[in-house]
C-alpha cells in the first residue's frame, strides 16, 4: 500500500482524501516511479469538482517527477534510478504512480525534483506555441494575454530566447512587474476602456503583430485578431474568459490574410522524439539559466486539500507542487 490523495466525490477541496490505496505495478510500455514532486493544475480541480466527467473515487493529479523504480514489459531506454519527469500520468498524487515509457522526459541532475514537476505542461505548453503553432523568428514582435501567468511568463522567456519582442497585457500593475521581469518589452494592463488593438499598433508603428497568442478566448479574441499585421496569425490557445463564440471565417480574409490555429499540447508530443526533443529546450533553459520558473509553493502530499484552496482562491503566484 501507498499513501495518494483522491477524490472521495465531485465537490470542492474537502472531498480529497490523505488515504491508503493499492500500490501501482508497471504494465506493459510503463515506468514504476517515486514520485518526487507532483505538479498541481486547474485540470485537477475541474475533475475533483466534476466539472470533467470522472470516476469516483479517483487519485488526483497528471504531473509531476520522481525516480524510476520498475521496468514495464517492452520498455528499452530506461532504468531504475533514472529521473523522469510526466505531464499526462492519472494519479499524480501519490508516492508511486505509473507513468507511459513513451511520455517520460529525462531530468537532467541540475534541475531539482520540485521544478521537473512544475513545468511539464506550462513549459511544453509555452514551447510548442513559440516553435510550433508559429514559429518566431528573430525580430518578430508577439502579443501574449496574461503574460504574468504561468504560460505567460515561460512564453514570454522563450520568445525573448528566440530573438523576438514581446508586447504583454496583464490585468494589475504588480502582475505588470512580473511580466517586465519575464522580459516583456511592453506591458500594459487591459480592462474596462482600455483599446488593446490602438495600443499594440501604436506600440508597433501601425503595422501589427506577427503573432498573437491568446488564451483568454472571447474577451480578447477580437481585439488580436485586429491587432495582427497583414498574413500574421492568431494562436488560440485557451479559453479563460469562455469560449470564443462562431463567426464568419471571412474575417480571416478581410482581416489580412490572418493564419488562425486553435492547438493543445495532445498534438505537439505524438511521439517520444517530438516529447524529447520539447522537454530538452526547456531543460537546457533551466540548467543553462535563460529560464527562469519559479515554483511559488510547496506543499504536504496530505495537505492537498489546502493546496487546492490556495490555488483557486488565486493566493498563490507561481507552480505550486506537493511533496510526498
Amino acid at each position: 500500500m501507498i499513501h495518494a490523495v483522491q477524490a472521495t466525490r465531485a465537490g470542492g477541496p474537502e472531498v480529497l482524501e490523505y488515504a491508503e490505496v493499492p500500490e501501482p505495478s508497471a504494465g506493459a510500455g510503463e515506468l514504476l516511479v517515486a514520485v518526487g514532486a507532483a505538479g498541481i493544475n486547474f485540470i485537477d480541480t475541474y475533475r475533483r469538482s466534476g466539472a470533467y466527467p470522472m470516476e469516483y473515487p479517483h487519485v488526483v493529479g497528471v504531473e509531476g517527477s520522481g525516480v524510476v523504480e520498475a521496468i514495464g514489459e517492452g520498455v528499452t531506454g530506461f532504468s531504475p534510478g533514472d529521473r523522469v519527469a510526466w505531464h499526462d500520468a492519472h494519479g499524480s498524487y501519490a508516492e508511486k504512480v505509473a507513468v507511459r515509457a513513451d511520455m517520460a522526459m529525462r531530468v537532467p541532475a541540475g534541475v531539482s525534483a520540485e521544478a521537473a514537476a512544475a513545468i511539464p505542461l506550462q513549459g511544453l505548453t509555452a514551447q510548442y506555441l513559440a516553435t510550433g503553432s508559429h514559429r518566431i523568428e528573430p525580430g518578430q514582435t508577439a502579443l501574449i494575454h496574461a503574460g504574468a501567468g504561468g504560460v505567460g511568463l515561460l512564453l514570454t522567456q522563450l520568445v525573448k530566447h528566440l530573438g523576438g519582442r514581446v508586447i504583454s497585457t496583464v490585468s494589475t500593475e504588480e502582475k505588470a512587474e512580473l511580466a517586465r521581469g519575464a522580459g516583456a518589452d511592453e506591458v500594459f494592463l487591459y480592462g474596462e476602456g482600455v483599446d488593446i488593438t490602438a495600443k499594440v499598433r501604436e506600440l508597433t508603428g501601425g503595422a501589427g503583430v506577427d503573432v498573437a497568442y491568446d488564451g483568454v478566448g472571447r474577451d480578447t479574441f477580437d481585439a488580436s485578431l485586429a491587432s495582427l499585421r497583414i498574413r500574421g496569425s492568431m494562436v488560440l490557445f485557451g479559453a479563460a474568459s469562455g469560449p470564443v463564440p462562431p463567426f464568419d471565417i471571412q474575417r480571416l480574409n478581410s482581416s489580412g490574410g490572418i493564419f488562425l490555429s486553435r492547438p493543445s499540447l495532445q498534438w505537439f508530443v505524438t511521439n517520444p522524439t517530438e516529447l524529447t526533443e520539447r522537454a530538452e529546450m526547456l531543460f537546457d533553459g533551466l540548467e543553462n539559466g535563460w529560464l527562469d520558473f519559479r515554483v511559488g509553493a510547496a506543499f504536504p502530499l496530505a495537505e492537498a486539500a489546502e493546496a487546492h484552496r490556495a490555488l483557486e482562491g488565486r493566493r498563490t503566484t507561481g507552480k505550486v507542487v506537493l511533496i510526498p
